[in-house]
C-alpha cells in the first residue's frame, strides 16, 4: 500500500486504497438512498449547526457483501498503523465497529465544529478510520492540536486516536459534493 506521508509525531497514519473500491462505495450509497438519514452526532442527535450530511450506515456484520472489499483493504491500512505505532496495539483488544458509514456532504455541508469522536460518551472508541471516496479541492479534514489539514484525495484512508488529542473538523467545500466512509476500532468491551 502506497503510504501518505505525515509527520511521526501527529499519530495519524495514511494510506491509499484503490480508486475502484472507492467508486464501489459510493455506487453502494446510491444503491440504498432510501436508507439514507441525516447525519447524526452525540446522543445521535440532529444539529444542524454542527454537522449537516447523509448517512446511509452498514451493519458490517450482517452486510458484509455491501463492503467486504473495503474491510480488507482498511485491514491491510490498520496493520500498516500498528507497524508505525506499535504501542497502538498494546492495549486491550479492540476490533471494527459493526457500524460503519457513507457519509455524502451536499455543497456547503458539512462537520463544521472542533470535536474529537472520544470525549467520554463513547468510551469503547480506540481509533478512528476514515476513507475519501472522491477528490476535491477544499475538503479535507483540519486537525487542531496537529495544526494540519489532510487532502481530500480518493482513497486516502485515514487512521488516528479517538481522544481530544486529535480535535478536528471537516473543511467545507462550498461547490461540490464529498463522499467518504467512517468509523472506529472499538475495544472488545462486554
Amino acid at each position: 500500500m502506497e503510504e501518505h506521508k505525515f509527520d511521526k509525531s501527529s499519530f495519524i497514519g495514511g494510506w491509499y486504497i484503490p480508486e475502484e473500491v472507492c467508486d464501489k462505495l459510493v455506487d453502494v450509497y446510491y444503491d440504498n438512498i432510501t436508507e439514507t438519514i441525516k447525519g447524526r452526532v452525540g446522543k445521535n442527535d440532529i444539529v444542524p449547526e454542527t454537522k449537516i450530511s447523509t448517512e446511509f450506515i452498514i451493519n458490517a456484520d450482517k452486510k458484509k457483501e455491501l463492503i467486504g472489499e473495503y474491510k480488507n483493504w482498511l485491514g491491510k491500512a490498520l496493520s500498516k498503523y500498528k507497524e508505525r505505532y506499535p504501542y497502538s496495539n498494546k492495549v486491550s483488544d479492540y476490533s471494527l465497529h459493526k457500524y460503519v458509514k457513507i457519509q455524502h456532504y451536499k455543497p456547503s455541508e458539512g462537520f463544521f465544529k472542533w470535536h474529537a469522536e472520544n470525549t467520554g460518551l463513547h468510551k469503547e472508541r480506540h481509533l478512528v478510520f476514515m476513507t475519501y471516496l472522491n477528490t476535491l479541492d477544499k475538503a479535507g479534514t483540519e486537525f487542531y492540536h496537529q495544526d494540519l489539514t489532510t487532502p481530500c484525495i480518493k482513497g486516502l484512508t485515514l487512521i488516528w486516536p479517538s481522544a481530544w488529542t486529535h480535535t478536528h473538523r471537516g473543511v467545507i467545500n462550498n461547490d461540490a459534493h464529498k463522499f467518504i466512509i467512517t468509523g472506529w476500532f472499538n475495544f472488545d468491551v462486554n
